[in-house]
Protein backbone atom coordinates (compact mmCIF):
# COMPACT_ATOMS: atom_id res chain seq x y z
CA UNK A 1 0.00 0.00 0.00
CA UNK A 2 1.07 3.59 -0.44
CA UNK A 3 1.81 5.89 2.47
CA UNK A 4 -1.19 7.21 4.33
CA UNK A 5 -1.52 10.98 4.19
CA UNK A 6 -2.24 10.96 7.90
CA UNK A 7 1.24 9.64 8.65
CA UNK A 8 3.70 12.34 9.65
CA UNK A 9 6.99 12.24 7.71
CA UNK A 10 9.14 11.43 10.73
CA UNK A 11 6.65 9.44 12.76
CA UNK A 12 7.94 6.07 13.95
CA UNK A 13 5.30 3.37 13.79
CA UNK A 14 6.33 0.01 15.12
CA UNK A 15 5.53 -2.73 12.59
CA UNK A 16 4.62 -5.31 15.21
CA UNK A 17 1.87 -3.05 16.54
CA UNK A 18 0.48 -2.47 13.08
CA UNK A 19 0.64 -6.19 12.37
CA UNK A 20 -1.24 -7.08 15.54
CA UNK A 21 -4.17 -4.96 14.39
CA UNK A 22 -4.50 -6.81 11.06
CA UNK A 23 -6.06 -10.18 10.27
CA UNK A 24 -3.68 -12.92 9.23
CA UNK A 25 -3.04 -13.43 5.54
CA UNK A 26 -4.23 -16.64 3.90
CA UNK A 27 -0.73 -17.18 2.44
CA UNK A 28 2.07 -18.79 4.40
CA UNK A 29 4.52 -15.96 5.07
CA UNK A 30 7.42 -18.43 5.31
CA UNK A 31 6.97 -19.44 1.65
CA UNK A 32 9.06 -16.86 -0.20
CA UNK A 33 7.92 -17.98 -3.63
CA UNK A 34 4.22 -17.78 -2.75
CA UNK A 35 4.71 -14.38 -1.10
CA UNK A 36 6.64 -13.14 -4.13
CA UNK A 37 3.91 -14.07 -6.62
CA UNK A 38 1.09 -12.86 -4.36
CA UNK A 39 2.66 -9.44 -3.78
CA UNK A 40 3.68 -9.10 -7.42
CA UNK A 41 0.09 -9.66 -8.52
CA UNK A 42 -1.33 -7.05 -6.14
CA UNK A 43 -0.99 -5.15 -2.90
CA UNK A 44 -1.61 -7.16 0.27
CA UNK A 45 -0.54 -5.06 3.28
CA UNK A 46 -1.32 -7.89 5.70
CA UNK A 47 0.94 -10.35 3.91
CA UNK A 48 3.63 -7.71 3.38
CA UNK A 49 3.70 -6.89 7.10
CA UNK A 50 3.74 -10.55 8.16
CA UNK A 51 6.56 -11.37 5.79
CA UNK A 52 8.67 -8.37 6.79
CA UNK A 53 8.28 -9.01 10.52
CA UNK A 54 9.33 -12.64 10.01
CA UNK A 55 12.36 -11.65 7.91
CA UNK A 56 13.37 -8.92 10.36
CA UNK A 57 13.31 -11.48 13.16
CA UNK A 58 15.41 -13.81 11.01
CA UNK A 59 17.98 -11.11 10.29
CA UNK A 60 18.10 -9.65 13.81
CA UNK A 61 21.23 -11.54 14.86
CA UNK A 62 23.18 -11.12 11.62
CA UNK A 63 26.36 -9.05 11.89
CA UNK A 64 26.00 -5.41 10.87
CA UNK A 65 28.87 -2.96 10.49
CA UNK A 66 26.65 0.01 9.68
CA UNK A 67 27.47 2.96 11.97
CA UNK A 68 24.66 4.40 14.05
CA UNK A 69 25.10 8.03 12.93
CA UNK A 70 24.69 9.70 9.57
CA UNK A 71 28.22 11.11 9.62
CA UNK A 72 29.57 7.69 10.52
CA UNK A 73 27.69 6.15 7.61
CA UNK A 74 29.17 8.73 5.21
CA UNK A 75 32.68 7.66 6.29
CA UNK A 76 31.68 4.00 6.08
CA UNK A 77 30.50 4.47 2.47
CA UNK A 78 33.78 6.13 1.49
CA UNK A 79 35.82 3.37 3.14
CA UNK A 80 33.69 0.65 1.55
CA UNK A 81 34.03 2.21 -1.92
CA UNK A 82 37.81 2.47 -1.59
CA UNK A 83 38.07 -1.15 -0.43
CA UNK A 84 35.96 -2.43 -3.34
CA UNK A 85 38.05 -0.40 -5.79
CA UNK A 86 41.29 -1.80 -4.38
CA UNK A 87 40.02 -5.39 -4.55
CA UNK A 88 38.86 -4.90 -8.12
CA UNK A 89 42.28 -3.56 -9.14
CA UNK A 90 43.83 -6.68 -7.62
CA UNK A 91 41.40 -8.84 -9.59
CA UNK A 92 42.27 -7.08 -12.86
CA UNK A 93 46.00 -7.40 -12.17
CA UNK A 94 45.58 -11.12 -11.53
CA UNK A 95 43.64 -11.55 -14.77
CA UNK A 96 46.33 -9.70 -16.72
CA UNK A 97 48.85 -12.14 -15.25
CA UNK A 98 46.91 -15.15 -16.51
CA UNK A 99 44.51 -15.94 -13.67
CA UNK A 100 41.28 -17.66 -14.80
CA UNK A 101 37.84 -16.12 -14.46
CA UNK A 102 36.83 -16.01 -10.80
CA UNK A 103 33.12 -16.74 -11.20
CA UNK A 104 32.21 -18.32 -14.53
CA UNK A 105 33.99 -21.47 -15.66
CA UNK A 106 31.75 -21.63 -18.74
CA UNK A 107 29.23 -19.59 -20.67
CA UNK A 108 26.50 -21.95 -19.47
CA UNK A 109 27.30 -21.04 -15.87
CA UNK A 110 27.05 -17.35 -16.73
CA UNK A 111 23.62 -17.87 -18.33
CA UNK A 112 22.55 -19.96 -15.33
CA UNK A 113 23.48 -16.99 -13.14
CA UNK A 114 21.22 -14.70 -15.20
CA UNK A 115 18.34 -17.08 -14.58
CA UNK A 116 19.20 -17.73 -10.92
CA UNK A 117 18.94 -14.07 -9.93
CA UNK A 118 15.96 -13.27 -12.19
CA UNK A 119 13.34 -13.19 -9.38
CA UNK A 120 15.24 -10.31 -7.78
CA UNK A 121 16.25 -8.47 -10.94
CA UNK A 122 12.71 -8.52 -12.34
CA UNK A 123 11.46 -6.43 -9.40
CA UNK A 124 14.47 -4.12 -9.35
CA UNK A 125 13.67 -0.97 -7.38
CA UNK A 126 10.35 -2.31 -6.11
CA UNK A 127 11.15 -1.57 -2.46
CA UNK A 128 10.75 2.16 -3.18
CA UNK A 129 7.33 2.01 -4.83
CA UNK A 130 5.49 2.75 -1.60
CA UNK A 131 6.95 6.27 -1.27
CA UNK A 132 5.43 7.62 -4.49
CA UNK A 133 2.41 9.07 -2.72
CA UNK A 134 4.80 11.36 -0.84
CA UNK A 135 5.67 13.17 -4.07
CA UNK A 136 4.69 16.56 -2.60
CA UNK A 137 6.94 16.13 0.48
CA UNK A 138 10.51 17.37 -0.22
CA UNK A 139 11.92 14.99 2.39
CA UNK A 140 11.00 12.04 0.15
CA UNK A 141 12.46 13.55 -3.01
CA UNK A 142 15.74 11.52 -2.93
CA UNK A 143 13.89 8.20 -2.53
CA UNK A 144 11.44 9.03 -5.31
CA UNK A 145 14.27 10.13 -7.57
CA UNK A 146 15.98 6.76 -7.12
CA UNK A 147 12.76 4.94 -7.96
CA UNK A 148 12.25 7.01 -11.12
CA UNK A 149 15.81 6.25 -12.21
CA UNK A 150 15.30 2.53 -11.54
CA UNK A 151 12.34 2.87 -13.92
CA UNK A 152 14.51 4.70 -16.44
CA UNK A 153 12.24 7.73 -16.11
CA UNK A 154 9.94 5.85 -18.46
CA UNK A 155 12.46 5.26 -21.28
CA UNK A 156 12.41 1.52 -22.12
CA UNK A 157 16.14 1.08 -22.77
CA UNK A 158 16.88 2.64 -19.36
CA UNK A 159 14.17 0.83 -17.38
CA UNK A 160 16.06 -1.77 -15.36
CA UNK A 161 13.36 -4.43 -15.50
CA UNK A 162 12.88 -4.01 -19.25
CA UNK A 163 16.62 -4.34 -19.82
CA UNK A 164 16.79 -7.53 -17.77
CA UNK A 165 13.72 -9.06 -19.40
CA UNK A 166 15.32 -8.53 -22.80
CA UNK A 167 18.55 -10.11 -21.58
CA UNK A 168 16.69 -13.21 -20.40
CA UNK A 169 14.73 -13.47 -23.63
CA UNK A 170 17.84 -13.08 -25.75
CA UNK A 171 19.49 -16.09 -24.14
CA UNK A 172 16.46 -18.29 -23.56
CA UNK A 173 16.63 -17.93 -19.78
CA UNK A 174 12.99 -17.08 -19.22
CA UNK A 175 12.13 -20.32 -17.43
CA UNK A 176 12.99 -19.13 -13.91
CA UNK A 177 9.63 -19.61 -12.16
CA UNK A 178 10.54 -23.12 -10.96
CA UNK A 179 13.67 -22.03 -9.11
CA UNK A 180 13.90 -23.06 -5.41
CA UNK A 181 12.30 -20.77 -2.83
CA UNK A 182 15.62 -19.22 -1.66
CA UNK A 183 15.95 -17.52 -5.04
CA UNK A 184 12.76 -15.57 -4.29
CA UNK A 185 13.60 -14.27 -0.81
CA UNK A 186 15.17 -10.95 -1.86
CA UNK A 187 12.46 -10.27 -4.41
CA UNK A 188 9.78 -11.01 -1.85
CA UNK A 189 11.43 -8.62 0.62
CA UNK A 190 11.49 -5.87 -2.00
CA UNK A 191 7.82 -6.41 -2.88
CA UNK A 192 6.86 -6.50 0.79
CA UNK A 193 8.60 -3.17 1.36
CA UNK A 194 6.79 -1.81 -1.69
CA UNK A 195 3.44 -2.55 -0.07
CA UNK A 196 4.48 -1.92 3.54
CA UNK A 197 6.19 1.45 3.33
CA UNK A 198 3.67 3.06 5.69
CA UNK A 199 4.69 0.90 8.65
CA UNK A 200 8.28 0.09 7.68
CA UNK A 201 9.77 3.40 6.53
CA UNK A 202 13.00 3.16 8.64
CA UNK A 203 13.54 -0.43 7.47
CA UNK A 204 12.93 0.64 3.87
CA UNK A 205 15.51 3.43 4.17
CA UNK A 206 18.03 1.01 5.71
CA UNK A 207 17.42 -1.63 3.05
CA UNK A 208 17.85 0.99 0.34
CA UNK A 209 21.07 2.19 1.91
CA UNK A 210 22.53 -1.30 1.84
CA UNK A 211 21.25 -2.28 -1.60
CA UNK A 212 22.66 0.81 -3.32
CA UNK A 213 26.26 0.22 -2.20
CA UNK A 214 28.60 -0.98 -4.94
CA UNK A 215 29.58 -4.64 -4.34
CA UNK A 216 32.76 -6.21 -5.70
CA UNK A 217 30.81 -9.02 -7.35
CA UNK A 218 28.98 -6.53 -9.57
CA UNK A 219 32.25 -5.30 -11.07
CA UNK A 220 33.59 -8.82 -11.60
CA UNK A 221 30.39 -10.26 -13.09
CA UNK A 222 30.21 -7.32 -15.52
CA UNK A 223 33.80 -7.96 -16.63
CA UNK A 224 33.36 -11.71 -17.05
CA UNK A 225 29.97 -11.55 -18.77
CA UNK A 226 31.51 -9.24 -21.35
CA UNK A 227 34.38 -11.70 -21.83
CA UNK A 228 31.86 -14.45 -22.56
CA UNK A 229 30.01 -12.43 -25.18
CA UNK A 230 27.02 -11.63 -22.96
CA UNK A 231 25.86 -8.02 -22.92
CA UNK A 232 26.79 -6.71 -19.43
CA UNK A 233 24.84 -3.45 -19.80
CA UNK A 234 22.32 -4.20 -17.04
CA UNK A 235 25.19 -4.73 -14.61
CA UNK A 236 27.46 -1.91 -15.82
CA UNK A 237 24.47 0.43 -15.59
CA UNK A 238 24.30 -0.35 -11.87
CA UNK A 239 28.02 0.29 -11.51
CA UNK A 240 27.52 3.82 -12.82
CA UNK A 241 24.17 4.79 -11.30
CA UNK A 242 25.06 3.44 -7.84
CA UNK A 243 28.31 5.41 -7.51
CA UNK A 244 29.05 7.02 -4.15
CA UNK A 245 29.69 10.50 -5.56
CA UNK A 246 26.58 11.46 -7.52
CA UNK A 247 24.75 8.13 -7.79
CA UNK A 248 22.29 6.11 -5.76
CA UNK A 249 24.72 5.33 -2.93
CA UNK A 250 25.05 9.08 -2.34
CA UNK A 251 21.31 9.67 -2.78
CA UNK A 252 20.49 6.84 -0.34
CA UNK A 253 22.49 8.61 2.35
CA UNK A 254 20.79 11.91 1.53
CA UNK A 255 17.38 10.21 1.86
CA UNK A 256 18.34 9.09 5.38
CA UNK A 257 19.32 12.63 6.29
CA UNK A 258 15.97 13.93 5.02
CA UNK A 259 13.67 11.50 6.87
CA UNK A 260 15.63 11.14 10.13
CA UNK A 261 13.37 12.45 12.94
CA UNK A 262 14.20 15.94 14.10
CA UNK A 263 11.84 15.84 17.09
CA UNK A 264 11.13 12.13 17.58
CA UNK A 265 13.46 9.38 18.78
CA UNK A 266 16.21 9.39 16.16
CA UNK A 267 18.16 6.63 17.95
CA UNK A 268 15.18 4.26 17.70
CA UNK A 269 14.78 5.21 14.05
CA UNK A 270 18.45 4.38 13.38
CA UNK A 271 18.11 1.00 15.08
CA UNK A 272 15.30 0.19 12.68
CA UNK A 273 17.39 1.48 9.77
CA UNK A 274 20.08 -1.03 10.77
CA UNK A 275 17.44 -3.78 10.92
CA UNK A 276 16.39 -2.98 7.36
CA UNK A 277 20.03 -2.88 6.27
CA UNK A 278 20.45 -6.47 7.51
CA UNK A 279 17.64 -7.67 5.23
CA UNK A 280 20.10 -7.45 2.35
CA UNK A 281 21.91 -10.51 3.70
CA UNK A 282 18.94 -12.88 3.58
CA UNK A 283 18.19 -15.35 0.82
CA UNK A 284 20.54 -16.45 -1.94
CA UNK A 285 23.36 -13.99 -2.57
CA UNK A 286 25.01 -13.39 -5.94
CA UNK A 287 28.22 -15.29 -5.22
CA UNK A 288 26.29 -18.20 -3.73
CA UNK A 289 23.97 -18.28 -6.74
CA UNK A 290 26.96 -18.51 -9.07
CA UNK A 291 28.62 -21.22 -6.97
CA UNK A 292 25.41 -23.28 -6.85
CA UNK A 293 25.79 -24.16 -10.54
CA UNK A 294 26.56 -27.81 -11.20
CA UNK A 295 26.93 -28.59 -14.91
CA UNK A 296 26.04 -32.27 -14.62
CA UNK A 297 23.06 -31.72 -12.35
CA UNK A 298 21.70 -28.81 -14.38
CA UNK A 299 22.03 -30.72 -17.68
CA UNK A 300 20.27 -33.80 -16.33
CA UNK A 301 17.52 -31.69 -14.75
CA UNK A 302 16.96 -29.82 -18.01
CA UNK A 303 16.68 -33.03 -20.04
CA UNK A 304 14.42 -34.60 -17.41
CA UNK A 305 12.07 -31.63 -17.73
CA UNK A 306 12.17 -31.97 -21.53
CA UNK A 307 11.35 -35.67 -21.29
CA UNK A 308 7.88 -34.92 -19.93
CA UNK A 309 6.97 -33.40 -23.30
CA UNK A 310 9.16 -35.53 -25.57
CA UNK A 311 8.46 -39.00 -24.20
CA UNK A 312 5.73 -39.68 -26.77
CA UNK A 313 7.11 -37.71 -29.71
CA UNK A 314 9.68 -40.11 -31.21
CA UNK A 315 9.19 -42.85 -33.79
CA UNK A 316 9.80 -46.47 -32.87
CA UNK A 317 12.80 -46.72 -35.20
CA UNK A 318 14.63 -44.22 -32.99
CA UNK A 319 16.49 -46.61 -30.67
CA UNK A 320 19.45 -46.44 -28.33
CA UNK A 321 20.87 -49.59 -26.75
CA UNK A 322 17.90 -51.55 -28.10
CA UNK A 323 15.26 -49.33 -26.50
CA UNK A 324 13.10 -46.68 -28.11
CA UNK A 325 13.70 -43.03 -27.28
CA UNK A 326 10.15 -42.85 -25.94
CA UNK A 327 10.97 -45.69 -23.57
CA UNK A 328 14.12 -43.93 -22.33
CA UNK A 329 12.22 -40.71 -21.77
CA UNK A 330 9.26 -42.37 -20.05
CA UNK A 331 10.94 -41.95 -16.65
CA UNK A 332 13.00 -38.81 -15.91
CA UNK A 333 15.16 -40.84 -13.55
CA UNK A 334 16.56 -42.73 -16.56
CA UNK A 335 18.16 -39.64 -18.09
CA UNK A 336 21.70 -40.21 -16.63
CA UNK A 337 21.76 -43.77 -17.96
CA UNK A 338 20.37 -42.61 -21.30
CA UNK A 339 23.21 -40.10 -21.63
CA UNK A 340 25.75 -42.83 -20.84
CA UNK A 341 24.32 -45.01 -23.61
CA UNK A 342 24.41 -42.13 -26.08
CA UNK A 343 28.08 -41.70 -25.24
CA UNK A 344 28.86 -45.40 -25.46
CA UNK A 345 27.28 -45.64 -28.92
CA UNK A 346 29.17 -42.61 -30.23
CA UNK A 347 26.31 -40.13 -30.37
CA UNK A 348 28.09 -37.98 -27.78
CA UNK A 349 31.86 -37.50 -27.62
CA UNK A 350 32.59 -36.09 -24.18
CA UNK A 351 35.60 -33.86 -23.79
CA UNK A 352 35.54 -32.74 -27.43
CA UNK A 353 33.93 -29.70 -29.05
CA UNK A 354 30.18 -30.20 -29.27
CA UNK A 355 30.31 -29.99 -33.07
CA UNK A 356 32.08 -33.38 -33.12
CA UNK A 357 29.01 -35.14 -31.67
CA UNK A 358 26.19 -36.47 -33.85
CA UNK A 359 23.69 -35.71 -31.07
CA UNK A 360 24.67 -32.02 -31.18
CA UNK A 361 23.96 -31.89 -34.91
CA UNK A 362 20.42 -33.09 -34.21
CA UNK A 363 19.63 -30.07 -32.06
CA UNK A 364 21.82 -27.23 -33.37
CA UNK A 365 21.35 -25.39 -36.63
CA UNK A 366 18.37 -24.30 -38.69
CA UNK A 367 18.15 -27.65 -40.54
CA UNK A 368 18.65 -29.78 -37.45
CA UNK A 369 16.00 -32.45 -36.92
CA UNK A 370 15.19 -31.04 -33.49
CA UNK A 371 15.46 -27.37 -34.42
CA UNK A 372 13.64 -25.18 -31.89
CA UNK A 373 13.36 -27.87 -29.22
CA UNK A 374 16.15 -26.41 -27.08
CA UNK A 375 16.42 -22.74 -26.10
CA UNK A 376 19.74 -20.88 -26.49
CA UNK A 377 20.47 -21.44 -22.80
CA UNK A 378 19.68 -25.17 -23.05
CA UNK A 379 21.87 -25.51 -26.13
CA UNK A 380 24.72 -23.75 -24.32
CA UNK A 381 24.24 -26.07 -21.37
CA UNK A 382 24.40 -29.17 -23.56
CA UNK A 383 27.33 -27.83 -25.56
CA UNK A 384 29.39 -27.12 -22.44
CA UNK A 385 28.43 -30.47 -20.92
CA UNK A 386 29.58 -32.34 -24.03
CA UNK A 387 32.85 -30.40 -24.13
CA UNK A 388 33.58 -31.23 -20.47
CA UNK A 389 35.33 -34.59 -19.96
CA UNK A 390 33.45 -37.08 -17.84
CA UNK A 391 36.23 -36.95 -15.23
CA UNK A 392 35.30 -33.32 -14.55
CA UNK A 393 38.56 -31.87 -15.88
CA UNK A 394 38.48 -28.41 -17.36
CA UNK A 395 37.39 -28.55 -21.02
CA UNK A 396 39.36 -26.91 -23.78
CA UNK A 397 37.27 -23.75 -24.03
CA UNK A 398 37.50 -21.93 -27.39
CA UNK A 399 38.19 -18.21 -27.31
CA UNK A 400 34.98 -16.28 -26.78
CA UNK A 401 34.52 -12.94 -28.49
CA UNK A 402 33.53 -10.34 -25.93
CA UNK A 403 30.25 -8.48 -26.22
CA UNK A 404 32.08 -5.26 -27.11
CA UNK A 405 34.19 -7.04 -29.73
CA UNK A 406 31.03 -8.49 -31.24
CA UNK A 407 29.57 -5.01 -31.52
CA UNK A 408 32.71 -3.71 -33.20
CA UNK A 409 32.55 -6.54 -35.75
CA UNK A 410 28.91 -5.77 -36.51
CA UNK A 411 29.71 -2.09 -36.87
CA UNK A 412 32.51 -2.90 -39.31
CA UNK A 413 30.18 -5.01 -41.42
CA UNK A 414 27.71 -2.16 -41.44
CA UNK A 415 30.38 0.08 -42.93
CA UNK A 416 30.53 2.47 -39.99
CA UNK A 417 33.29 3.19 -37.58
CA UNK A 418 30.93 3.56 -34.64
CA UNK A 419 28.17 1.59 -32.99
CA UNK A 420 24.91 2.17 -34.77
CA UNK A 421 21.98 3.47 -32.81
CA UNK A 422 18.36 3.52 -33.87
CA UNK A 423 16.56 6.82 -33.33
CA UNK A 424 16.01 7.29 -29.61
CA UNK A 425 12.69 9.11 -29.78
CA UNK A 426 10.03 8.15 -27.25
CA UNK A 427 7.51 7.02 -29.88
CA UNK A 428 9.90 4.39 -31.23
CA UNK A 429 9.99 2.74 -27.80
CA UNK A 430 6.26 2.87 -27.19
CA UNK A 431 4.71 1.66 -30.43
CA UNK A 432 5.66 -1.65 -32.10
CA UNK A 433 5.96 -2.14 -35.85
CA UNK A 434 2.93 -4.43 -36.03
CA UNK A 435 -0.06 -2.33 -37.10
CA UNK A 436 -2.66 -4.21 -35.04
CA UNK A 437 -0.51 -4.04 -31.90
CA UNK A 438 0.07 -0.33 -32.59
CA UNK A 439 -3.67 0.26 -32.66
CA UNK A 440 -4.25 -1.72 -29.44
CA UNK A 441 -1.48 -0.03 -27.46
CA UNK A 442 -2.23 3.33 -28.99
CA UNK A 443 -5.83 3.10 -27.80
CA UNK A 444 -4.67 2.27 -24.28
CA UNK A 445 -2.31 5.22 -24.16
CA UNK A 446 -4.93 7.54 -25.58
CA UNK A 447 -7.29 6.28 -22.86
CA UNK A 448 -4.65 7.10 -20.24
CA UNK A 449 -4.29 10.56 -21.74
CA UNK A 450 -8.06 11.05 -21.55
CA UNK A 451 -8.18 9.87 -17.93
CA UNK A 452 -5.41 12.28 -16.99
CA UNK A 453 -7.21 15.13 -18.72
CA UNK A 454 -10.32 14.32 -16.69
CA UNK A 455 -8.60 14.48 -13.30
CA UNK A 456 -9.67 17.36 -11.09
CA UNK A 457 -6.30 18.03 -9.45
CA UNK A 458 -2.61 17.27 -9.60
CA UNK A 459 -3.01 14.99 -6.58
CA UNK A 460 -5.56 12.92 -8.47
CA UNK A 461 -3.40 12.80 -11.59
CA UNK A 462 -0.31 11.69 -9.65
CA UNK A 463 -2.31 8.95 -7.88
CA UNK A 464 -3.53 7.66 -11.25
CA UNK A 465 0.01 7.61 -12.62
CA UNK A 466 1.46 5.98 -9.48
CA UNK A 467 -0.94 3.06 -9.85
CA UNK A 468 0.62 2.27 -13.24
CA UNK A 469 4.14 2.52 -11.80
CA UNK A 470 3.73 -0.52 -9.55
CA UNK A 471 6.41 -3.27 -9.81
CA UNK A 472 4.19 -5.38 -12.07
CA UNK A 473 3.16 -2.46 -14.30
CA UNK A 474 5.93 0.07 -14.82
CA UNK A 475 7.68 -1.85 -17.62
CA UNK A 476 4.49 -2.10 -19.74
CA UNK A 477 3.71 0.47 -22.42
CA UNK A 478 1.14 2.18 -20.16
CA UNK A 479 3.53 2.03 -17.18
CA UNK A 480 6.38 3.55 -19.17
CA UNK A 481 4.14 6.37 -20.37
CA UNK A 482 2.84 6.94 -16.83
CA UNK A 483 6.42 7.12 -15.55
CA UNK A 484 7.38 9.70 -18.16
CA UNK A 485 4.39 11.87 -17.31
CA UNK A 486 4.95 11.44 -13.54
CA UNK A 487 8.61 12.44 -13.91
CA UNK A 488 7.64 15.51 -15.93
CA UNK A 489 4.99 16.62 -13.41
CA UNK A 490 7.33 15.88 -10.51
CA UNK A 491 10.03 18.28 -11.65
Amino acid sequence: MLLSKSTQPNEIRMPTTALAQRPESTIDSTDAKAVYHALYDGADPNLAAEYLVARLDEAANLPCDLPDTVDGIAEWIATHTDAVGAEYREYLAARRNGAPRRYFRSRAQALYFLKAVAPTKLVDGAWLYGVLERWSDPDYQPLIRIYLEELGNGVPDKNHVTIYRKLLDQHGCGNWQDLPARHFVQGAIQLALAHGADDFLPELVGYNLGYEQLPLHLLITSYELNELGIDPYYFTLHVTVDNADTGHAHTALESLRRVLPRVGDSAAFMRRVAAGFRLNDLGLGTVEAIASFDLERETVAMLAAKSVVGRNMHSDYCRVAGRTINDWLAEPAQIPQFLEKLEQQGWIRRGEPAENSRFWKLIHGERAEMFGVFSPYEQQLLGDWIATPRNGAEPAVPRTISHRAQRRSIDTLEGTGQRSHAPRGVIRHVFPADEHAWETIGCELRLLEAQLAATASKDEAMALLAGLMAPSQHHTSAGLMATRVFARLYQ
